[in-house]
C-alpha cells in the first residue's frame, strides 16, 4: 500500500509543486520587513514555482492516463491542459496584481499566495474521481475566492462582494452536499467509475431520486462557472472586486468548473439512460440560457469590467455546448476555446486595468479617444473585442466554430441557431466600446501611467496569440486532439 501512495505521488508532482509554492510564499511572505511597500522576492517565488510547474505539466501532457490515489484522482491529457491554462492564467493575474493600483500595495503578497492556493484548489477539482475530493477542491477553490473578492476592504463595493460570494457560495455548497447524499444513498459508491455503469441500469423509483438529486449536484458547479440560474452572483462581485481577481476569477475558476462538469458528463452520461438524458437535458437548456441572458445583459451596461462578467456568462453557456455534444470532438473544441479565452480576457482585463488606475473606474467614456493616445493599446483591444465577438480570422472566431460544428454534428440544430443569433447580439456591445476608442474625442490629452514600454510590449505579446490561434489552429488543434479525457 505504500508503494502505492508513492507511485501516486510520483503522478501528482505538478500539484505538489504548487502547494510547495503556496507555502514558500507564505515563507517568503512572513520572512520580509514588517511594513516593507514593495516586496519583490514574493513575487519571483511566485513566478518561479508557477512557470516550474507550468514546464511539468507540459511534460506530462503526452503521457497516457492513469488512476491514482485507489481511484479518487484520474491524471490524463485533458486535466493536464485545463491545468495549463490555469497555471497561465494565474501568472497573468498575479502580474496585473504588481502592476495595478486596484490591489493595496501592503496585499499584494497576500494575493498571490491566495491565488496559487485557489489554483491547487482548481488542479484537485480538475481531477477529481469521486465526490469526496470533488467537494474538498471546490470548497478549497472557494473559501480563499471570497477573501480574494473583499480584498480592497476600505471599499465598501469589495465588502460586498465578498459577502454575497460568500453567502450565494455556502448556499450552493449546501445544496450541492445534499444532492450527493442522495447520490450516495441510491449508488453506495462515491466513485465516478463506479457510478457509471450502475447509472446506465437505474429506472424507476431509484431514477426519481436521481434526477433530482444530480440537478442539487449541479448547483455548486454551476455557481462556480456562473451559468443561469446560478449567475445572480457574478456582475456585482466581479465589479466589486479589485480588478486582478475579477481576471483571475474570469479564468481560473470558471475552467476549474468546467473540467469537472465535462469530466462528470462523459464518465458518468454518456450513455442513453433516462438519468443520462435528463442531465444533458438540463445542461442545453441552461446553455441556451446562458448565452441569451448573459449577452442581452451586457448590452445595458457602462462598466466595461460588468460588461466583461456578463460577457463571461455568455461564454460560459457556449463553453458548455462543447460538453452538450459529449464526444471527443466537443471536447477538443472545449479545449481550444479555454485556450484563446485565456489570451483574450488578460488583455482585455489588462488594459482596463490602466484605465481603470488612471480615471478610477472603468466607464465606457475612460476609452473615448485611445487610439490617439496609445495606439497600440487600442488596436490590441480591438482585436480582442473582434475576438470574442467572433469575426473572423480571429482566434475567437476559430473557437467558436469549433463549438458550432460539434453542435451541428450532433444535430442539435436549435443550440446552434441561440448560439449564433447570441453571437450577433455580442457583437453589439463589444463594437461599443472600439466606437468609443477610434471615433470619440478623448476627455483628456494625458497619456496612462501604467502603460510604460515593458507593459504594451507584454500586452502586444499576449495579442499575437489571438490573432496567430485564428490563422494556424490547424496546429493548435493537433495538440489539444491529444489531451484525451481518461474514461475507465
Amino acid at each position: 500500500m505504500a508503494m502505492k501512495y508513492l507511485v501516486s505521488l510520483g503522478h501528482y508532482v505538478p500539484e505538489l509543486l504548487a502547494c510547495l509554492t503556496m507555502f514558500g510564499l507564505i515563507l517568503v511572505e512572513a520572512a520580509q520587513e514588517k511594513g516593507a511597500k514593495s516586496k519583490p522576492l514574493v513575487g519571483a517565488t511566485a513566478f518561479l514555482g508557477l512557470i516550474a510547474t507550468f514546464v511539468i505539466l507540459c511534460l506530462n501532457l503526452s503521457k497516457p492516463g492513469v488512476s491514482i490515489f485507489t481511484n479518487s484522482i484520474v491524471i490524463d491529457s485533458f486535466g493536464t491542459f485545463i491545468k495549463i491554462i490555469m497555471v497561465l492564467g494565474t501568472l497573468g493575474a498575479i502580474y496585473i496584481a504588481n502592476q495595478s493600483n486596484d490591489i493595496y500595495q501592503g496585499l499584494k503578497s497576500e494575493f498571490s499566495i491566495m491565488a496559487v492556493g485557489v489554483l491547487v484548489g482548481g488542479m484537485l477539482l480538475t481531477s477529481a474521481n469521486n465526490m469526496l475530493l470533488l467537494y474538498i477542491g471546490l470548497e478549497t477553490l472557494s473559501i480563499l475566492s471570497y477573501v480574494m473578492a473583499s480584498l480592497k476592504k476600505n471599499d465598501e463595493r469589495s465588502g460586498e462582494a465578498g459577502l454575497k460570494y460568500s453567502l450565494y457560495g455556502g448556499i450552493s455548497a449546501g445544496i450541492m452536499l445534499f444532492g450527493m447524499s442522495h447520490i450516495f444513498g441510491v449508488l453506495g459508491t462515491i466513485n465516478f467509475s463506479e457510478m457509471a455503469p450502475l447509472l446506465a441500469e437505474i429506472s424507476g423509483d431509484k431514477a426519481l431520486i436521481l434526477i433530482p438529486s444530480f440537478l442539487l449536484f449541479f448547483v455548486g458547479l454551476g455557481y462556480k462557472i456562473a451559468c443561469v440560474p446560478f449567475h445572480m452572483w457574478s456582475p456585482d462581485v466581479y465589479e466589486g472586486s479589485p480588478l486582478p481577481v475579477t481576471t483571475f476569477f474570469s479564468i481560473v475558476p470558471k475552467l476549474a468548473g468546467m473540467a469537472v462538469i465535462a469530466r462528470l458528463t462523459m464518465v458518468l452520461f454518456n450513455n442513453s439512460g433516462i438519468v443520462s438524458v435528463s442531465w444533458l437535458g438540463a445542461l442545453s437548456v441552461i446553455a441556451a440560457l446562458t448565452m441569451t441572458i448573459g449577452n442581452i445583459s451586457a448590452i445595458g451596461q457602462r462598466s466595461v469590467k460588468r460588461m466583461l462578467a456578463y460577457s463571461s456568462i455568455g461564454h460560459a453557456g457556449v463553453m458548455l455546448l462543447g460538453i452538450v455534444v459529449v464526444s471527443e470532438i466537443g471536447l477538443r473544441s472545449l479545449l481550444f476555446y479555454g485556450f484563446t479565452y485565456l489570451f483574450m480576457t488578460l488583455v482585455a482585463f489588462y488594459i482596463v486595468s490602466f484605465v481603470n488606475d488612471k480615471y478610477g473606474n472603468d466607464h465606457f467614456e475612460r476609452f473615448s479617444g485611445l487610439i490617439n493616445k496609445h495606439p497600440i493599446m487600442a488596436i490590441s483591444m480591438i482585436i480582442v473585442m473582434f475576438s470574442l465577438a467572433g469575426i473572423p480570422p480571429l482566434s475567437g472566431f476559430v473557437a467558436k466554430f469549433n463549438i458550432f460544428s460539434a453542435v451541428i454534428a450532433k444535430k442539435y440544430y436549435v443550440l446552434a441557431l441561440v448560439a449564433g443569433i447570441n453571437s450577433v447580439i455580442s457583437l453589439y456591445y463589444y463594437m461599443k466600446i472600439v466606437r468609443l476608442m477610434v471615433f470619440k474625442t478623448s476627455e483628456s490629452d494625458e497619456l496612462i501611467g501604467g502603460l510604460t514600454l515593458r507593459n504594451q510590449i507584454i500586452i502586444g505579446a499576449l495579442t499575437v496569440p489571438v490573432v496567430t490561434l485564428g490563422i494556424f489552429w490547424e496546429k493548435v488543434i493537433g495538440v489539444v486532439t491529444s489531451a484525451t479525457l481518461m474514461i475507465q
